[in-house]
């Protein structure tokens, strides 16, 4: 029996449908949903920070407290090269597993002559035997320390605005009497 005029072109129709979702279908799977691309890291400046041995408050209820006093150093990166300033500190909740909570402040002074205020907010851990001989103050492979800190920066100088107006990490490395911190600005 033939179809009539009306169900042939409701069959194209279904067929039209059938053709366009299929070909739409990878397309819509290959984009996926939007997502901006993750954000990059530039690297700011490398800080050298010596410290002196701990002093330690005792036990507090989120842990042992520690002080840790900064007595100098130097940093340096692309344009922008100074000293730390002596006086500032970091101020440590070590909890009993070893994992640090960091709360350190000081100030930089570049060659010119200009000041930075620095608060660096950070964590500290490792596996426990590792954790043990850096807060012994014994010399571990950095590789082996999850060490990371926020920085936030306040100047008053205009060239150095860069560093007020955008969001940074530092990666951290503990020595003895030193502290290496390099200082990335997320893109």
């Amino acid at each position: 029996m033939p179809l009539s005029l009306d169900k042939a072109l409701r069959i194209e129709q279904w067929a039209v449908c059938l053709l366009l979702i299929v070909l739409a279908a990878p397309a819509s799977r290959a984009q996926g949903p939007r997502t901006a691309p993750a954000p990059g890291l530039v690297f700011a400046f490398e800080l050298h920070a010596t410290v002196a041995a701990p002093v330690v408050i005792g036990q507090v209820p989120r842990g042992t407290r520690r002080i840790v006093a900064i007595t100098g150093g130097t940093f340096e990166g692309p344009g922008i090269k100074g000293k730390v300033v002596p006086g500032g500190a970091d101020w440590q909740i070590i909890r009993a597993d070893g994992f640090s909570e960091l709360d350190t402040r000081y100030t930089l002074e570049t060659d010119k002559g200009q000041i930075i205020y620095v608060q660096n907010a950070g964590m500290r851990h490792a596996a426990p035997a590792v954790m043990e001989k850096l807060l012994k103050g014994e010399i571990v492979d950095p590789k082996l320390v999850y060490f990371r800190t926020i920085p936030t920066f306040e100047t008053a100088a205009p060239d150095l605005q860069w560093l007020t107006r955008a969001v940074f990490i530092g990666t951290g490395e503990r020595y003895p009497t030193e502290v290496v911190i390099r200082f990335w600005r997320v893109e």
